[in-house]
């Protein structure tokens, strides 16, 4: 199935490219598209291993157990603060 990955912020300078067409295998949970984005963008393993990034699935907020639906986009958001 296709996906498309959006990145933002310094992840975005991080793998040099706003978005990323991907085909990953049906039913993905979020979990296991990490490994894949990690194999793709080397660059971002850090933020994704240390929980560093804020992940959104159909611009809705998602965690690791979300599952990734064919045609579906995933935003990779680094941390923010604000006050």
């Amino acid at each position: 199935m296709a996906i498309k990955v959006k990145f933002f912020a310094m992840l975005k300078t991080k793998t040099g490219k706003e978005e990323a067409n991907l085909t990953v295998p049906d039913g993905i949970s979020f979990d296991k598209l990490k490994d894949i984005l990690k194999k793709e963008f080397p660059a971002l393993a850090e933020f994704i291993d240390r929980k560093s990034v804020i992940i959104s699935v159909n611009q809705e907020f998602a965690d690791k157990n979300t599952v990734i639906k064919d045609g579906d986009e995933v935003a990779l958001l680094p941390p923010f603060s604000g006050g």
